[in-house]
């Protein structure tokens, strides 16, 4: 018996975020491509020889992204839509760029790059979730007329660069056929899986020059195989590999699926002709013994039996207790992450604020190495030889389980009290929309925005400097209340409908709102990448949350106090809040989803009686939680639409209760979101060019809709035309008297100079479509 460990891959924003640093240096001007190179240079380099020294047998290369990794597959196999053409060569960073963050001549900050003067004009591509992750991939286009090139040897060059440095890596390729299941359709006719024969070609060129460098072996993704497949997918993948065998013979090749079980795919994965397949034994434990029994003998296992999602220390003896038998009965198996580490913090040692018994509880990425290591230890040489290392973890799962900080009685017994009513407006919306327009007395095609406005250098260097105790709590909110009075007054000036305050007060969406609650806690150097150079802290729920005071109101009612207009309450629901948080695993999510949406009511009510009239709570995640299985979907559904009612349905008739959504395929859960019942929606549709608002219109929904106009993500500005078309596009699916006008998302990541030419274009938009769409 012999058990080796690997990882999937690693956070690849560096331990201070350098990364994010160098790219929007780079975005600015302020830095070039070989500064920028260099700086990626560096961290891969750190980052192979740190999972090394952590005890790593094998460590993976390829899996390092500048943006993002299914954006390096379509440049590397050259699906490049002609639009990017003209801006460089397919390879080089100024395409790279422009097809994640679209390119605009003149654009202020962080356009594709540094354009070099080119006059063109281009959005970005579509960007959506990863599966049910929080990390957003850019969606790959093809069409009937696709011709696939090696276009970039990134991959290649990366395992060079790690050999060249003493490291056999394993390089990391996503597949082929999860890359066509991900991907687009330009045409609306050609179905991606149709061109998986003009596509193996690239991968056998790829995977031979890999081989050619030295590689033994190669990890391919394909999360695909944890999904429902049609019969065209599944013969794909025999179609793919059997290819693959056959023209690189001699490659070992592990499939690495993950964030779910293979189920119905399991005969398919061990009947293709690869070397190696890894499992989620976190996510899908229940998989582990079919997949032992079906496994060919000579094929290498890759277990996944530590969470790569999560920051909770593993139960190592009860790992160890599940996998022994496995281990005796094959002759070598791996251990590894359930998945790539990307989706957690990098070292939980950089954490010196936590309190010691909740930091006691976790584990950051190269903690999650540091237990791989003791578990093949143990299963290499006996627990004996590891018996200080597994003594103190049970400690630790023991202590997190008994902890007082981790239940509170008034929690639970709030909990038992709740009844159906608690989630139920206690008026159907045909009756409350009357109310609530003689009430508001908006023009049709109201404006407003989703509710952040740009968080400034001057911004975060005020939370800083408060933070840090260089500036009093008096002086702070001055600056804050000077900040949104700004804000107010420029929306009053350009003619916005419904205002926001703008958030200034606010670090985050979810961190906001947990720093109030009890039951989370906070790191100061746990990011996590979400897209690009977007990074996130996700706040911990260890505990029962409940809402000790109010966290908004205050606010609100300073910037009510400002204007005449409409003010928006502004709060995050409980889906996203569960979802953008690492979350308790000692408890079913929904309970978990439950307690934050008693919370979440509990400030819904206050800002009513405070005098609110329009309150949005954003649930921009919903779709994202959504399990990747069909057969799971109403559960979780049913749960989720209750938790956001029993959050919006303490209020009265004439209160209008708005939320969000963004970057969401909406028509297989149409249904849910209209029992949502929240009365105005916005959504994510600029990208999409109004084509996610297809399903409302076939579902006929009843409420009102804010179609997102203009895309935040993108520095561009679009012109007023280009918005009032997609007005336009909407009025063709929907009734004019339904829809709101506002952007994709909130405008915190974005700049004023971007945002105030962009959102006198919106208003002019409005204006313009008012007067032939009414």
């Amino acid at each position: 018996m012999s058990v080796i460990t690997t990882n999937l891959g690693f956070p690849r924003i560096g331990p201070r975020r350098e990364l994010k640093t160098a790219l929007e240096a780079y975005w600015a001007g302020k830095s070039d491509a070989p500064a920028l190179l260099d700086t990626a240079r560096v961290l891969r380099a750190a980052t192979w020889d740190r999972q090394k020294a952590l005890g790593l047998d094998i460590v993976p290369s390829g899996d390092f992204s500048l943006y993002d990794q299914v954006l390096d597959t379509s440049i590397m196999v050259g699906a490049i839509p002609a639009i990017y053409r003209p801006l460089g060569a397919a390879g080089s960073l100024d395409v790279y760029f422009a097809m994640a963050r679209g390119h605009q001549p003149g654009a202020s900050e962080e356009g594709c790059g540094h354009g070099h003067g080119r006059s063109t004009d281009v959005p970005a591509q579509e960007m959506t979730k990863w599966f049910d992750t929080n990390y957003h991939y850019m969606v790959p286009e093809v069409g009937a007329t696709q011709h696939f090139i090696l276009s970039s040897t990134k991959v290649i060059d990366e395992y060079r660069e790690a050999k060249a440095l003493g490291h056999e890596s394993r390089p990391v390729l996503l597949g082929p056929v999860s890359w066509l299941l991900l991907a687009k359709s330009t045409d609306g006719r050609t179905r991606p899986l149709s061109l998986l024969p003009a596509l193996l070609p690239v991968y056998i060129e790829v995977l031979r020059r890999l081989q050619a460098a030295g590689a033994e072996w190669v990890q391919i993704d394909e999360p695909a195989l944890v999904l429902d497949l049609d019969a065209e997918a599944k013969a794909a993948f025999g179609t793919a590999y059997a290819s693959l065998a056959q023209e690189i013979p001699g490659l070992r090749i592990l499939i690495a699926t993950y964030f779910g079980a293979l189920g119905d795919n399991l005969d398919i994965a061990m009947g293709l002709p690869v070397a190696g397949l890894h499992v989620d034994l976190v996510r899908a434990p229940e998989q582990l013994d079919d997949v032992a029994a079906k496994a060919p003998a000579d094929m290498l296992l890759s277990l996944g039996v530590v969470d790569g999602r999560n920051i909770w220390k593993s139960d190592l003896t009860a790992i160890l207790d599940r996998i022994e038998p496995i281990a005796r009965s094959r002759r070598v198996l791996a251990i590894a992450p359930s998945c790539s580490l990307l989706h957690t913090p990098i070292d939980l040692a950089l954490e010196t604020r936590l309190d010691p018994q909740v930091k006691n509880w976790m584990a950051f990425a190269v903690q999650k190495i540091e237990e791989l290591s003791v578990l093949a230890k143990a299963l290499n040489q006996g627990r004996s030889s590891v018996a200080a290392a597994l003594a103190d973890n049970a400690r630790a799962v023991a202590g997190r389980r008994a902890s007082p900080l981790v239940h509170d009685p008034r929690v639970r017994s709030r909990m038992e009290a709740l009844t159906a009513n608690w989630t139920r407006r206690v008026t159907p919306f045909a009756e409350r929309i009357v109310q609530q327009r003689a009430l508001l007395g908006l023009p049709p095609l109201p404006t407003t925005t989703i509710g952040s406005f740009p968080q400034t250098a001057e911004v975060r260097k005020a939370r800083a400097a408060h933070g840090k105790g260089e500036l009093d709590d008096a002086s702070y909110t001055r600056f804050l209340r000077e900040e949104t009075e700004r804000a107010v007054r420029w929306q009053e000036e350009i003619g916005i409908d419904v205002l926001v305050h703008g958030e200034f007060e606010r670090n985050d969406m979810v961190q906001y709102f947990g720093e109030q609650l009890a039951g989370f806690a906070f790191t100061r150097a746990g990011w996590v990448q979400s897209y690009g150079s977007r990074c996130v802290r996700p706040p911990i729920i260890y505990g029962d949350v409940s809402r000790p005071r109010p966290m908004t109101v205050e606010w609100w009612a300073y910037a009510q106090s400002l204007t005449d207009r409409p003010m928006k309450g502004m709060l995050t629901g409980p889906v996203t809040i569960l979802q953008w948080s690492f979350v308790r695993d000692d408890q079913p999510r929904s309970d978990t989803c439950r307690q934050i949406a008693l919370a979440i009511r509990d400030e819904v009510v206050d800002l009513e009686r405070a005098g609110a009239r329009i309150i949005q709570i954003d649930e921009a995640a919903l779709r994202e939680g959504l399990p990747l299985r069909r057969a799971d979907w109403q559960a979780y559904l049913d749960w989720a639409v209750e938790a956001f009612r029993i959050s919006a349905s303490g209020v009265q008739p004439q209160t209008q209760i708005h939320t969000h959504m963004c970057y969401s395929e909406f028509n297989d859960i149409i249904v849910a979101i209209g029992a949502m019942d929240a009365d105005v929606i916005s959504i994510e549709t600029a990208r999409s060019k109004m084509e996610l608002l297809d399903a409302f219109a076939d579902y006929r929904y009843p409420n009102e809709i804010g179609p997102g106009v203009y895309d935040i993500h993108s520095p561009r500005v679009p012109a007023r035309e280009e918005m009032v078309d997609l007005l336009i596009k909407a009025g063709e699916r929907l009734s004019t008297g339904q829809l709101w006008v506002n952007p994709d998302c909130g405008l915190k990541t974005r700049k004023w100079e971007d945002v105030k030419p962009a959102l006198v274009h919106m208003v002019e938009a409005a204006k313009s479509a008012r007067a032939f769409l009414i």
